[in-house]
């Protein structure tokens, strides 16, 4: 396949399977006859009033700033703490366990207790966000260093680095591309909680569009509406994180095809 036919096949069939998706959408709310469930125009013009009564961008940017706030402190965590805990053993011994009985805990069973921390304010849901996102960045750096093949390592001992310098040139570099992997998964994770946090412990955002938009006269284009939102917004910050796999820090670990 040509890098042309390529490009257009990346652009061309996302578009269409979208398309047929909304006219689907049409067709069954059309047959079904409810009079609850909007119709794609409807949704549409949900947004069209959001954006009339400047709502939109205050809402996105809510959830936005929660995402990025969360996520970014999950980050300067996991990382550092994953690849230390994966090329010590003894950390990893000591510590391992705590991570792994911390892990499962859903993110949304904390919500009462951030609720009591940090009262009704933006730093229950950073707060949610970060518990989402650390551990899944944390076992990924993890394994990211015990998987790494070992013949690495040999090559740069045979060069005498010390143990800092074969970290610092060889360790990180090779654990890399599976740490950005890690990152992509925990951001997704860190936009499904704040939805679900904002539907309970702040009074903004899109999580708070959706659950007042229900109970306010069950306005289930606005509930829509929100759920698109959040659905294209998600899309958008996959693409970003993945721009990070061009990098040629990080293309080598990828597979071309």
């Amino acid at each position: 396949m040509s890098r042309g036919s390529s490009k257009w096949a990346s652009i061309g069939l996302p578009v269409g399977v979208a398309l047929v998706g909304l006219l689907g959408w049409d067709l069954a709310v059309r047959q079904s006859g409810s009079d609850l469930f909007p119709k794609p125009m409807e949704a549409a013009r949900a947004i069209v009033e959001l954006v009339e009564k400047g709502l939109l961008w205050k809402y996105v940017v809510a959830s936005l700033f929660r995402v990025t706030m969360g996520f970014g402190l999950a980050v300067l965590v996991g990382v550092p703490t994953g690849l230390i805990l994966g090329w010590f053993r003894p950390a990893f011994q000591a510590f391992n366990p705590m991570i792994q009985a911390f892990r499962p805990i859903s993110p949304i069973a904390w919500i009462p207790v951030a609720i009591l921390w940090f009262g009704v304010t933006d730093l229950a849901p950073i707060f949610l966000i970060f518990l989402a996102s650390v551990f899944p960045i944390t076992t990924s750096s993890m394994a990211a260093v015990q998987n790494m093949q070992t013949v690495y390592l040999r090559a740069a001992q045979n060069f005498g680095l010390g143990r800092f310098q074969l970290f610092r040139q060889v360790v990180f570099p090779a654990a890399l591309p599976q740490v950005i992997t890690g990152l992509r998964i925990a951001l997704g994770v860190a936009w499904l909680v704040v939805v679900a946090a904002e539907m309970i412990a702040v009074n903004s955002g899109l999580g708070y569009l959706i659950i007042d938009a229900r109970n306010a006269g069950k306005r289930y284009d606005l509930v829509v509406a929100g759920m698109l939102l959040i659905g294209v917004i998600g899309l958008i910050l996959d693409i970003m994180i993945r721009r990070m796999e061009r990098f040629d820090e990080v293309r080598w670990g990828y597979a071309n095809r």
